[in-house]
């Protein structure tokens, strides 16, 4: 079973900064880790591999400093790492990201073989948009499944999963090839053994840029995008609240003595 993995590399920190410019995240200066969601996904692949055989291919898209996070899949089990880099990707919305994924996707399809099965995280912490992965199916033409808590079988190019909703989970049934992006529950990420780190440290790490998979500067980051981001700010520091006292009847009145001051005020 040949499966690919999508991650990303994220600020490890909250306290990011903003490029006035481009209103897009500094990232220089700012340690990175592997976007945690996206654990989840490289151990789920390593799994799946261990059970059915086959190859996990972990790819990611970002600056060379990127190469750090697919080495750390390395390390966990998977079998080859893959950067996408190059100036044109810089600025990147969902859809111009994915957009530069599916293409990766296609060639690395083109020199490791079919696949049958994409991993994603739910989504990324630094953007929180759940988008790119259901955006990658979309351009792939893929069936996707989102927010996967447990793949139960394979069997027959099919694979029966559980879907994790608000009121507890959908058993779903999908052909394969499909996309599906897992939640932390799905498993426990595995800690890297010695002989792991020690083979991500001599792994090659292959690198692509825009030429490479087939796709036009004008296409792809932020000329690419189909949504700016016109500004960003801090929200002002909410005044503390105020404690009601008294018997519950005092206590309603006073709160709407409150509110129609908040409203005609």
């Amino acid at each position: 079973m040949n499966i690919i993995v999508c991650i990303k590399q994220v600020p490890e920190t909250t306290e990011v900064r903003i490029n006035p410019e481009t209103n897009t995240l500094i990232r220089d200066g700012v340690k990175s880790i592997v976007n945690p969601f996206d654990m989840y996904a490289i151990e789920e692949g390593v799994r799946l591999k261990e059970r059915f055989g086959g190859k996990v291919v972990v790819v990611t898209m970002g600056p060379p400093q990127a190469e750090a996070a697919l080495r750390e899949a390395i390390s966990m089990g998977c079998d080859e790492g893959i950067l996408i880099t190059d100036r044109a990707f810089a600025g990147g919305d969902t859809w111009a990201t994915s957009y530069t994924l599916c293409h990766a996707i296609k060639k690395i399809a083109q020199e490791f073989g079919a696949f049958d099965a994409i991993l994603c995280g739910k989504q990324a912490s630094d953007g929180d948009t759940a988008q790119v992965g259901p955006g990658i199916s979309s351009w792939l033409d893929l069936p996707q499944v989102t927010y996967v808590k447990k793949i139960e079988e394979i069997k027959d190019n099919r694979a029966r999963v559980e879907r994790m909703t608000e009121e507890g989970f959908d058993i779903v049934e999908t052909p394969l090839p499909a996309l599906m992006t897992v939640v932390k529950e799905i498993n426990e990420p595995r800690i890297p053994s010695l002989k792991g780190m020690m083979r991500s440290k001599s792994a090659k790490i292959i690198s692509w840029t825009a030429r490479d998979i087939g796709v036009e500067a004008k296409d792809v980051g932020l000329s690419g995008s189909r949504t700016q981001v016109v500004k960003i700010f801090t929200p002002p520091v909410r005044k503390g609240g105020e404690m009601l006292e008294g018997e519950t009847a005092d206590k309603v009145n006073k709160l709407v003595e409150l509110v129609k001051g908040e409203v005609t005020g």
